[in-house]
């Protein structure tokens, strides 16, 4: 990234917006291989205390790395990290905005460190997901 200069504590990362929909909770079911019926047999998820289908939390919070890459590019894929709380199931019919804040910057020799506030949260802006990324990026530009 040849703008970090440009990036500072407390500027807002590009936000993303995603609509779950069953149809993308079975194709995730298919590469995953997980088949937990709360995800894809909506008679079956009815009859739970959760009322119905939920997206699977790794496909969730494969939206909020989908936005670090958006902000970060390579050295999110090669060194980015996430610590994150699920907060509230994803479920068919909602629309998730991802967003992310950095909170802090550091300077090593060789890399910019940078931690990120992320969130996941439905239309009502109740949260999905809480937490925090942290990218190192180098100096040089390079994104290994």
């Amino acid at each position: 990234m040849s703008l970090l200069a440009e990036l500072t504590e407390g500027m807002s990362l590009p936000e993303i917006k995603k609509s779950v929909i069953q149809r993308n909770i079975n194709l995730y079911a298919e590469a995953s291989r997980d088949f937990n019926p709360i995800h894809i047999d909506e008679n079956f998820a009815r009859q739970t205390p959760l009322g119905g289908t939920i997206a699977h939390g790794m496909l969730v919070l494969a939206y909020v790395s989908q936005m670090m890459t958006a902000a970060f590019g390579q050295s999110w894929l090669s060194n980015g990290k996430l610590n994150v709380r699920f907060k509230a199931p994803a479920r068919p019919g909602d629309t998730l905005t991802v967003s992310g804040r950095i909170s802090k910057i550091e300077k090593s020799a060789d890399r910019t460190w940078f931690s990120c506030d992320v969130l996941c949260a439905n239309q009502q802006g109740e949260p999905v997901i809480t937490g925090e990324a942290r990218v190192g990026v180098r100096n040089d530009g390079d994104s290994r």
